[in-house]
């Protein structure tokens, strides 16, 4: 298992363990289609990237359970806010 997944942080950050679930999922299926990574990654293992970009803040589920990303932010669409960011 990843250390990532073991901690309570990316769970809570997220809103919970199904969601957390089903951004993963969905993610992974983005990146499978010829999405690009949205951190620097220095592996090809796309479950850390999606990973990275959680706990980076740079993607995120909204209230329909799409997959939004940090730049839908600048554009004025907001996401949920869970967890503290500090």
């Amino acid at each position: 298992m990843l250390e990532e997944l073991k901690e309570e942080y990316i769970v809570n950050k997220v809103g919970g363990r199904f969601k957390l679930s089903t951004l993963i999922q969905k993610r992974l299926v983005q990146l499978n289609q010829g999405s690009r990574p949205l951190v620097r990654a220095t592996t090809n293992d796309k479950m850390k990237i999606v990973l990275q970009e959680i706990l980076e803040g740079k993607i995120f589920l909204d209230t329909s359970n799409e997959v939004r990303t940090a730049a839908n932010l600048n554009l004025g669409i907001e996401g949920p806010q869970f967890g503290d960011d500090d």
